[in-house]
């Protein structure tokens, strides 16, 4: 055998990828590097939007590393052969056990913003939740996607333009609502005031460096509308067309006194499920059980609220001991794996939320990058259910894992 055919036999080249947004998604193998991939195309404001957290992000990091807290306990020889990956919640179908959270001011990382996540989440088979503070509206979102949408609610001080938002979500087709509790005000996120970052970002000599260095991300914003709070559009209450520092606005415009008295309120005008964002123990769940829920999401806002808050993932077992199976009860904090939402389901919970991960893939890659972000967290969960030897996600329980 000549030189020649030896190397032919050892070595193939790879095709060119010539679509630039194919090449560069193809380098990620998790959600990390979808980060990287984000933190590289973003101007350094708008990453530090995405990833930041409250204060010294004590929480925020919390939320990741208590994952690592927990080991498998796998089991063998179990047939795996046919695994049961889906879930539901309210008596419909999710493909795996995971929601889309709401994340505000989704078109800073790119263009199409909330669009591109609902059409995403649609062709996943997963439930979108819009955030009332989005830059797409709840009628442009409905337009675009035919799969399950929630609402986030924010407690406006205005009742009644709380009451129009749920007119417009139930008229749209939204089958539930998420009302989130843990903004009285806004936390305190300083990597956003280091950089004196504003929604939309106000126009300076650091920006237009940083703009300078980003030109795609640059060409893109420059190319499209521009950005506003889509929902309350022309409202009294404004709709960052001018641009404004998010505490400012948050602490103007939200309700401080918000109270279990407004949970019954929003039962009352909202006929579908509703569910609170925000509980972070046990003491709370229980009174969200009183208070008539349909479910909670145990959340400490991605750390970006109060600093020193608990990891969220410690609060799904004692949790969910004391609601005893009787309300669905869902994880948002620091999935980034599918085996972190495995570990999740054990503990307790019937599903989990990811904000951030998907947002790393629209800020790497418009839609496609969300495409890949959900794809790889299924990949990921059902890769970990076949490892555990668990068939089912039905069968998942606290004997499939230890505490390290």
């Amino acid at each position: 055998m000549s030189v020649l055919e030896t190397l032919r036999s050892v070595i193939s080249l790879r095709p060119v990828e010539l679509d630039p947004v194919k090449r560069r998604l193809a380098r990620a193998a998790g959600i990390a590097d979808l980060r990287r991939l984000a933190r590289r195309r973003l101007p350094g404001g708008v990453f530090d939007y995405i990833d930041g957290a409250a204060e010294d992000e004590l929480s925020a990091a919390r939320n990741v590393a208590a994952f690592s807290d927990w080991e498998f306990a796998p089991r063998v020889l179990r047939d795996v052969g046919n695994l049961e990956i889906a879930g539901s919640l309210f008596a419909k179908p999710l493909a795996f056990p995971l929601v889309l959270a709401p994340t505000g001011f989704s078109r800073i990382a790119d263009p199409a913003g909330e669009l591109a996540v609902a059409r995403a989440a649609e062709r996943a088979g997963l439930p979108y939740t819009l955030s009332t503070m989005s830059t797409r509206s709840i009628e442009e979102v409905a337009a675009v996607s035919g799969g399950r949408k929630w609402f986030q609610v924010y407690a406006w001080r205005d009742r009644g333009l709380v009451k129009e938002l749920l007119a417009r979500a139930d008229a749209a087709g939204y089958e539930a609502v998420m009302l989130t509790v843990d903004t009285p005000v806004l936390g305190r996120r300083e990597r956003d005031l280091r950089r004196g970052f504003t929604l939309p970002p106000k126009i300076g000599l650091d920006t237009l460096l940083d703009g300078a260095l980003h030109p795609a991300w640059t060409l893109d914003l420059l190319r499209s509308e521009p950005i506003t709070f889509a929902n309350v559009r022309g409202a009294a209450v404004g709709d960052g067309t001018s641009a404004v520092h998010l505490a400012d606005y948050i602490n103007s415009q939200f309700d401080p006194a918000l109270s279990w008295r407004d949970v019954e309120w929003l039962r009352g005008e909202w006929r579908g499920p509703v569910m609170l964002k925000g509980i972070q123990g046990v003491a709370d769940a229980r009174e969200a059980r009183a208070a008539g829920v349909d479910a909670i999401a145990l959340s400490n806002h991605g750390g970006r609220q109060l600093d020193g808050s608990p990891a969220i993932l410690s609060l799904v077992a004692p949790v969910a001991e004391a609601l005893g199976g009787e309300l669905p009860l869902l994880l948002d904090g620091g999935v980034r794996r599918g085996s972190d939402i495995v570990k999740a389901l054990c503990l307790g919970a019937s599903a989990c939320m990811a904000g951030r991960a998907y947002l790393y893939g629209l800020g790497a890659g418009g839609e496609r990058g969300v495409d890949r972000a959900l794809a790889l967290l299924r990949e990921q969960f059902t890769r970990t259910l076949a490892l555990l030897g668990c068939p089912s996600v039905g069968e998942l329980g606290p004997e499939y894992l230890r505490k390290r």
